[in-house]
């Protein structure tokens, strides 16, 4: 029986595996999302999966206000927002699901107010999403599909220089999807802060 365990072992990791990305420690390419459910946001309204029926293609942001990276791509972001404004087949929505007091939903609708956000900024108050999706970091990008599928990933382009920037992997992936085409580049690394999530007691 202990000669097994080894065999077992390799057998099953793999197993385990699959249900991750090669980047994402919890959502591969092609998996249904978890949808969320009345979350409060800036505007003073709720928002919630079913607010976004009909859209062909979601574009969530996992942000925040107290990481550089995060605040640096805002204006990016913004751009996104506005280049999908008048296509009512795409939604931009950005989430923030850290706990601290420069993140909390006060400071949140300062920040919009001040950036004037052209965008859905929403609390995930109980961190249950970005836990869902396997969020890690702020800033981090995902288009999801009519289906509700994850066709992309990670950065939102190829450098966190602005000016450097050649490749908007978000843009690519929303033209591919509505299409009914695969993005070419369907994953790539999130650089930013760490999510904050809060510790749970074993």
């Amino acid at each position: 029986m202990t000669r097994l365990i080894p065999l077992l072992f390799v057998i099953l990791l793999p197993l385990t595996a699959i249900h991750a990305g090669e980047y994402n420690p919890v959502l591969s390419i092609g998996d249904e999302v978890k949808p969320w459910e009345n979350f409060p946001g800036t505007d003073g309204e709720t928002h919630s999966w079913s607010d976004l029926k009909g859209k062909k293609a979601i574009v969530v942001a996992f942000t925040c206000n107290s990481c550089p990276y995060a605040v640096d791509y805002e204006q990016r972001l913004k751009q996104v927002a506005e280049k999908w404004a008048s296509n009512n087949q795409v939604a931009v929505i950005a989430v923030n699901s850290n706990l601290i007091d420069e993140d909390s939903l006060e400071a949140m609708q300062e920040r919009a107010k001040a950036q004037k956000f052209n965008f859905p900024y929403v609390k995930d108050e109980k961190q249950e999403l970005g836990k869902a999706w396997g969020a890690t970091r702020t800033p981090e990008f995902f288009v999801i599909n009519n289906e509700r599928k994850v066709v992309y990933m990670g950065a939102l382009d190829d450098d966190t220089n602005a000016e450097q920037a050649t490749v908007n992997y978000v843009n690519l992936a929303v033209e591919a999807t509505l299409t009914g085409k695969k993005p070419d580049v369907q994953e790539t690394v999130a650089i930013g802060c760490n999510i904050r999530y809060k510790r749970s007691r074993r």
